[in-house]
């Protein structure tokens, strides 16, 4: 079967390459990939592979029945939101909607998984169980479409034996596959900070409650979560990378604003971290004379790999395109909304590599030059093929 699917790979891989530059010429932002979900939608109708759409927004699960589907059931992910980045690279298929670009290689994924769609749909008499397609919205912006997803009851009908996801990778080379067991990604929760003081004229700080100096000094002073609170065996970075401040060179603001980032891959300190972070914004804030509100919504979780499914997954890999194109990754501080699949179901999610002579210089992931080597999407769709069909047949 190897080489039938090999073949197959061979045979869709310039359907793929079409996929993708079309869906990289139109992205979508978060929760806004209507036109996306359509072209998928005509994409599953034209193979007559059945689909639900809508599921947690623009969100689609196809459904490819092989003999004896009730066998085994396996579920396929890729998600189809782009980015605020206004694209740097010129393309033909450069992004045609301004301010919004495919800077993570969504675009890569779901063409991918269209590509996984093609082969199987063509080969349902030859293999025993059910593939699932998850077409995902928003994985760039919380809540995340996966938590909405499986909110929206999308395994309602039929729930799989475990699920797999991909993602590309720019620190790999074309034709890799790259895998984790156990802690792969961090957690990831958003942090707000609005300070409110009396604000006035900067040659009279006697008569003001100084919220830029609060802000200056809370920044500061929450590094101490990192640095003395933190076990320092545990994995954190705390960083904020917004700060507003609306007033002018001899204006103290009455509000400045912060945002940032809070992220572990410790379950049990996340929710002690984030107490220490209010607690700590609270009374530097009582300290100025000024008060805060702080909103920390509840954020991605770590993606935590299934051990054994992951080990076979590799082996798998290996038989596909051989030991020496598999890579062991590590562990990163990037986060997925994956996560809330791998909270409820066995999965793994593994990268494979991009990096090619035609993207020699261009940039990383969610930078305005990023771009994809097109050869890569052979690996991503056919191996991403193997894996299904090797787990469908163990």
């Amino acid at each position: 079967m190897k080489q039938e699917m090999q073949s197959l790979t061979r045979k869709y891989s310039s359907y793929v390459t079409a996929c993708y530059r079309h869906i990289h010429a139109y992205p979508e932002l978060s929760f806004e990939e209507f036109e996306t979900s359509l072209f998928i939608q005509n994409e599953l109708a034209e193979m007559q592979i059945p689909f639900r759409a809508g599921i947690g927004g623009t969100g689609i699960l196809g459904r490819i029945e092989g003999k004896n589907p009730k066998k085994k059931t396996i579920a396929l992910r890729a998600d189809m939101d782009a980015l605020p980045v206004c694209e740097a690279v010129d393309l033909p298929w450069k992004s045609r909607n301004e301010q919004v670009m495919h800077a993570c290689g969504h675009d890569a994924h779901t063409a991918c998984l269209l590509g996984v769609a093609k082969i199987f749909s063509g080969i349902k008499e030859k293999f025993e169980g059910t593939i699932l397609l998850i077409f995902q919205p928003g994985e760039e912006k919380a809540p995340g479409g996966a938590r909405l997803m499986l909110e929206d009851g999308i395994f309602d009908e039929i729930e799989p034996k475990l699920i797999i996801a991909q993602h590309v990778s720019v620190d790999y080379p074309t034709g890799t596959m790259g895998f984790l067991p156990g802690m792969i990604m961090a957690s990831a929760d958003e942090i707000h900070v609005k300070i409110h003081g009396k604000g006035g004229h900067g040659a009279l700080p006697h008569l003001v409650n100084d919220t830029v100096l609060c802000a200056a000094q809370t920044l500061v002073s929450l590094q101490q979560v990192r640095s003395r609170l933190c076990n320092p065996l545990i994995p954190m970075v705390l960083t904020f990378g917004k700060l507003i401040a609306g007033g002018a060179q001899n204006i103290i603001p009455h509000e400045v604003l912060l945002s940032g980032t809070f992220r572990t891959v410790n379950e049990k300190w996340r929710a002690e971290a984030k107490e220490h972070i209010r607690r700590i914004i609270n009374q530097t804030c009582l300290a100025y004379g000024c008060t805060a509100e702080i909103d920390i919504p509840d954020g991605y979780p770590c993606v935590i790999n299934d051990e054994e499914i992951t080990k076979k997954a590799r082996e798998f890999a290996t038989e596909w395109i051989g030991a020496e194109q598999v890579v062991d990754l590590e562990m990163r501080m990037t986060s997925e909304d994956f996560a809330f699949f791998t909270q409820k179901y066995p999965c793994t999610f593994y990268r494979f590599g991009v990096k090619g002579e035609s993207n020699a210089g261009t940039g990383g992931l969610h930078s305005a030059t990023f771009k994809i080597d097109e050869e890569a999407l052979a690996t991503g769709f056919g191996g991403m093929a193997w894996l299904a069909w090797s787990f469908l047949n163990e």
